[in-house]
């Protein structure tokens, strides 16, 4: 118990302190390459030996970042823009910017102007997906974002390298996939804010690193007596699940969270790279079966798969973190949210946002979810 204890105190403290985990990476001589919410390529960083981190924004006043992008833009995107033009971001030497919905577009170029001591990197993700030119498109993308690596850092980024990462990296997926089928076993530690923070642990950190903890996390999990919970049990969908304070809302509610649809966390890890060609094509052919609003389908598979994480997960309802201005988010809410409520399941949407403020509307709004479960 005390050695799981402390390799989750361990997670949740990273999570918590992502300049501090810059610093120390930057003292042991490693370089640091950004990555922009989400689906950037990583592993061809890695392979480089270059220390991928997260940018998914903070609770931050939004000033300098108006200069660049009307008001009704994705909170995460103006408060990256902030922490780049206030210096928060010092140390890091490029970003990888997907270029996936409207607003990404304008911060491709709005922080290659206003961020110049760090390098940018767009690239764009083909959205007809079920076509060959569609993964031979993409690798071709992955090339320049990896010449550009190769020309910022100073490496040589080679096949065998980047085949090895990958292997690393889907044996990451695999192990945050069973820490989230140990955890709802155990939501008497792994409460709503512990379970965001070994998740969000994992963009800060390498994913051969934080996979040597989650091993260790998992195993001390499948040892420990299971815990049978009295509350209730929820899943949660969306960019992300904070700030903290509404997690611990559904804590002091008696509400845990099972199972996620949430791109910081658990979406990420749905689709292992697939076997077969070079490591860019296998990069590539990922994209493809990816089911998220920012990759387009005839047929909005999500609608399904969220009625199944709550059937398979012995869930009650479903909460739907909505990023404030998301359009791919807000559009794709109006499907499910119907089939899930026809079919009997109740469906909360609270606003996310990333400006300091406070949460007793959600706070409210979530109680009395609770008591009609």
């Amino acid at each position: 118990m005390t050695n799981l204890q402390e390799n989750l105190e361990y997670l949740e403290h990273i999570a918590n302190n992502p300049k501090k985990q810059l610093e120390n990476y930057r003292k042991a001589g490693k370089d640091i390459i950004g990555t922009f919410p989400y689906y950037t390529p990583e592993v061809l960083a890695d392979a480089a030996g270059i220390v991928p981190m997260g940018m998914w924004g903070a609770q931050t006043e939004i000033s300098q970042a108006r200069k660049y992008l009307v008001a009704f833009a994705c909170p995460i995107m103006q408060s990256c823009m902030e922490l780049g033009l206030n210096g928060s971001y010092c140390g890091v030497k490029a970003v990888m910017i997907p270029a996936m919905c409207d607003t990404l577009r304008c911060v491709t170029q709005d922080f290659k102007m206003g961020v110049r001591d760090i390098a940018c990197i767009p690239f764009t993700y083909p959205q007809n997906r079920r076509i060959k030119a569609a993964v031979e498109y993409l690798a071709a993308e992955f090339e320049m974002v990896k010449e550009r690596i190769e020309e910022i850092y100073g490496v040589r980024i080679e096949d065998e390298r980047i085949q090895q990462s990958i292997a690393v990296y889907n044996e990451h997926s695999a192990s945050m996939r069973r820490f989230s089928e140990l955890a709802k076993d155990h939501l008497d530690i792994i409460t709503p804010v512990m379970r965001h923070a070994v998740f969000k642990s994992a963009w800060f950190m390498t994913k051969a690193e934080h996979l040597a903890v989650m091993k260790k996390i998992n195993e001390a999990l499948v040892e420990r007596p299971l815990h049978c919970f009295d509350g209730r049990r929820v899943v949660l969908t969306g960019i992300t699940a904070e700030p903290e304070q509404l997690l611990q809302i559904l804590a002091d509610q008696n509400l845990a969270v099972v199972g996620d649809d949430v791109a910081q966390e658990s979406r990420q890890y749905r689709t292992d790279i697939p076997e077969g060609g070079s490591g860019l094509e296998r990069l590539a052919k990922q994209w493809m079966e990816r089911i998220d609003p920012m990759a387009h389908d005839e047929k909005i598979r999500r609608v399904d798969l969220l009625e199944q994480l709550l059937r398979d997960n012995g869930a009650q309802a479903l909460i739907v973190c909505m990023m404030k201005f998301c359009d791919p988010e807000e559009y794709e809410f109006v499907a499910y949210n119907r089939q899930l409520r026809e079919h009997g399941w109740p469906v909360l949407s609270i606003d996310i946002d990333q400006q300091p403020s406070n949460y007793d509307q959600a706070r409210t709004r979530i109680q009395t979810l609770a008591e009609m479960l």
